[in-house]
């Protein structure tokens, strides 16, 4: 046995895989680079197109993607696998997973859709599959919205896309709908006419339409008024809290007597 010989195919095996190892780190980080700063002049072209930053957040998505692939496709092709049975295979390993997992390619057609149809976009104020919130991202498969209080939440696209939506930043003015539970002995147009007086002057408060108060209902405890200002929808939540504060100063300076069944504040 020629030990020399065998040391000598060994090394030379050592350097000729030792050579695709550094040419494939070497591709990787050149071809992550590269894609990062293709991603970059994507990104830049749409927004001196002043595109849409939906539109510009679901095409670098779905570039990206795309790119890292032929980035891996390359990659093998280095260690001298062919890369036209690995396009198939990943096309059949593609059609195995999108048949196991025919949700997620139902997320992705959704996404698409919201793209296309554009109910809402990206800083707008929702309400979808029971989540509301501020629409941060529409990713491929899934948008992210930023709740009131601050939550990062995730929502798959079909969910929203087959589920009403509510575009609140979509509206011009919102009403506040709020009430005020009477004892039947107070003066009813009085307590109208303060509460009026009162939301007109209050923060947030539009002038047109004016802020609406009238007889709701008629309860055991006596007259419920529906009190009801208008507002911007930014506005939507200072001006809830200001109408409660209306609601609770008006009935201490007309010093209001409870009603029968206590003094409370409840949402039509």
């Amino acid at each position: 046995m020629d030990l020399n010989a065998i040391w000598a195919q060994i090394e030379s095996e050592f350097v000729k895989y030792g050579l695709m190892v550094v040419g494939a780190l070497i591709l990787w980080i050149v071809g992550r680079w590269l894609i990062s700063l293709v991603l970059k002049v994507v990104r830049k072209s749409l927004k001196v197109r002043s595109a849409d930053p939906t539109l510009q957040q679901y095409v670098a998505s779905i570039a990206g993607v795309a790119l890292n692939i032929l980035l891996i496709i390359a990659i093998l092709s280095q260690f001298g696998i062919n890369t036209t049975s690995f396009a198939a295979l990943v096309a059949a390993t593609g059609f195995a997973i999108g048949t196991a997992w025919g949700g997620l390619l139902a997320h992705f057609a959704a996404g698409a859709f919201l793209l296309v149809l554009r109910p809402f976009k990206v800083g707008d104020f929702i309400v979808a599959a029971g989540t509301s919130g501020t629409v941060e991202v529409i990713g491929l498969f899934s948008t992210t919205l930023i709740t009131a209080d601050g939550i990062r939440t995730y929502v798959g696209n079909n969910k929203i896309f087959s589920d009403n939506i509510q575009n609140i930043s979509s509206a011009t003015i919102r009403r506040v709908d709020r009430s005020m539970q009477l004892a039947h002995n107070v003066n009813i147009d009085d307590t109208i006419a303060r509460l009026k007086s009162s939301l007109e002057s209050a923060p947030g408060v539009l002038k047109t339409p004016p802020p609406e108060v009238w007889v709701m209902d008629f309860t055991l405890a006596g007259p419920l008024l529906a009190v009801r200002p208008y507002c911007n929808p930014a506005d939507y939540w200072n001006v809830y809290a200001a109408t409660n504060d209306v609601i609770r100063t008006v009935a201490e300076q007309a010093s209001l007597p409870p009603p029968l069944m206590g003094y409370t504040l409840r949402p039509d």
